[in-house]
């Protein structure tokens, strides 16, 4: 076997492992209650067990409750799924809707999914099953705001490359059901299982959090909005100037008591994936080094620094000696338009294709400049890198090489954010389709 194609199973078979750590269907069933796991039958809540919940991973993790489910003990209920991500469930009703910007499908899904959670009395059970991607798919706005004003600020702070984090934020103050305001809305008791896709693992961020206390305001959201220059619908600043000045209620914070009945667990992260991986790679007799699982900044600039740590080993054997895999984890932004000086055009013009993995490896091999013997696969672990049909991509030594050939110019192509076409024309496109998980993208630079 050549070098070349052995070092592409090793990537890829890192990437399945990691994967693999975060399967819905194993993990689910560890963490549900013991009387969901037939081993204290008398524990059935006497009344409705509402099973809600959204995310990439929300369809399989729905499946696994209904696997794991006592055949007469009640069950019913409501979730939602980026498009191509749903399964057939029995019991359980699954509906598709718009990622990352919502859709009419997710604003009625969502209205419906509350109106069931609002009947819950004390005697009922609420398990809440959510993963990265429920913030856009429970896409109910607050009463004032209109869903294309929403889908408008939603989409400027993706592409201005606000942090999730930021984005959340905002998110939370247009939404009513977000910031734990789905939570706060049910009387009957709640367990909200998680998969996390963001860096920390604070189940505040995951989907923007709603069954978690929000300790973000109506100001930071603001705040948010003027720091990026975002020009939001006039009935969107109305909603944040009014919530500001105290003239509507915030979300519920830390301390409230409406989450004295409530318990959110994460099941899934990304450093236990990025461990999975490592473990893999030792197996394979190649040490394996977890640089972090929540590595952030602009995917160019980040693949810069990730450059310059290799440049290190390979001339010096320091901090590490080849043969070596370094494993990240996190979330990288990508701002369109933006130029390798570091200033920003308009993206409004904006032509490329990519997501944020493609564009970190394309950086990283313009950055090596055809480096000898270094391999590198980023993928995001939901099988979507951005809103392209690719979980990610893999980048060889010969890879600008062989774009040379093909009359491509890599630097031209990552300056208007077309990594997508790079990669797709080399052949190097990782395609999984869903995996019906998330927990954010994995990252690993093979040097041999």
């Amino acid at each position: 076997m050549g070098i070349h194609k052995h070092a592409r199973n090793l990537l890829l078979n890192s990437f399945h492992a990691a994967v693999s750590a975060a399967d819905p269907l194993l993990i689910v069933p560890r963490h549900l209650p013991p009387q969901l796991r037939h081993q204290l039958p008398h524990r059935l809540p006497r009344g409705r067990t509402l099973v809600v919940g959204a995310g990439k991973a929300a369809a399989a993790m729905a499946m696994a409750v209904e696997k794991h489910w006592q055949n007469d003990a009640s069950l019913d209920g409501i979730v939602l799924t980026r498009y191509g991500h749903g399964l057939t469930l029995d019991r359980i009703q699954v509906i598709e809707a718009g990622h990352p910007v919502p859709d009419e499908q997710g604003e009625e899904a969502t209205r419906n999914l509350l109106a069931e959670v609002k009947k819950l009395g004390t005697d009922d059970f609420l398990l809440c099953l959510l993963s990265g991607g429920g913030s856009s798919l429970l896409s109910l706005p607050v009463a004032g705001i209109s869903l294309i004003d929403l889908r408008t600020v939603t989409t400027e702070l993706l592409h201005c490359g606000a942090t999730i984090q930021e984005i959340n934020t905002v998110r939370k103050h247009l939404s009513a059901v977000l910031g734990g305001r789905l939570a706060a809305s049910s009387r009957a008791p709640v367990l909200a299982l998680i998969i996390s896709d963001v860096t920390g693992d604070d189940p505040t961020h995951v989907a923007s959090g709603p069954c978690a206390p929000d300790p973000t305001t109506y100001a930071d959201a603001l705040t948010i909005i003027e720091y990026h220059g975002i020009q939001a619908p006039d009935a969107v600043t109305e909603i944040l100037l009014a919530g500001a000045n105290g003239k509507l209620g915030e979300t519920p914070k830390p301390g409230d008591a409406a989450f004295s009945r409530v318990e959110n667990r994460v099941i899934a992260t990304a450093h236990e994936s990025l461990v999975a991986a490592a473990e893999y790679f030792r197996t394979q007799g190649i040490p394996a080094v977890i640089l972090g699982d929540s590595v952030t900044g602009e995917s160019r600039d980040v693949a810069r620094v990730f450059a310059a740590l290799i440049r290190e080993i390979r001339r010096y054997g320091h901090p590490w000696r080849p043969p070596l895999a370094l494993i990240s984890g996190g979330e990288t932004t990508v701002t369109l338009g933006k130029k390798r000086n570091g200033t920003y055009g308009d993206h409004s013009t904006h032509r490329g294709r990519g997501g944020r993995n493609t564009e970190f490896l394309l950086s990283l091999a313009v950055e090596l400049g055809g480096a000898e013997n270094i391999h590198a696969l980023a993928c995001d672990t939901d099988g979507i890198d951005g809103t392209e049909n690719n979980a990610g991509a893999i980048a060889a030594p010969d890879s600008l090489y062989r774009a040379r050939q093909a009359g491509m110019d890599a630097s031209a192509l990552l300056a208007r954010n077309d990594s997508y076409t790079f990669f797709q024309q080399l052949g190097d496109l990782v395609v999984t389709g869903p995996t019906h998980t998330n927990v954010n993208d994995y990252r690993v630079i093979l040097i041999l």
